[in-house]
């Protein structure tokens, strides 16, 4: 998975369950705690996600994360990137399908 697709699928996630865990969200993901850590940083320093500890938590290491104005502008970017691609990708694959298909049919 590359870094734009973990960043988008973050934003996804988050936008829909703003009180995610990194914990949460890496298993979410079937990534490391630390990659998801390190793609949520980046995250809230570009600005695009905003962390707030939760006010009643006992545990204060427990976050909100909430997706800013310019993180829905870009989640919305993402999802045109991410759809262009996974288009391609089905054209590849629904292609090859084809492909085989057709040497069954010569065998």
């Amino acid at each position: 998975m590359t870094r734009e697709e973990i960043q988008f699928r973050i934003l996804r996630l988050l936008q829909d369950n703003p009180q995610l865990s990194q914990r949460d969200l890496a298993a979410e993901l079937g990534v490391s705690v630390g990659s998801t850590h390190y793609c949520l940083r980046a995250l809230v320093d570009k600005g695009w996600v905003k962390a707030n500890n939760f006010a009643k938590s006992t545990r204060k290491t427990r976050y909100l994360y909430q997706l800013t104005p310019s993180g829905i502008a870009e989640k919305a970017a993402l999802t045109r990137r991410f759809l262009k691609r996974k288009r391609e990708e089905y054209q590849a694959i629904r292609a090859e399908i084809a492909e085989l298909e057709k040497d069954l049919k010569d065998q």
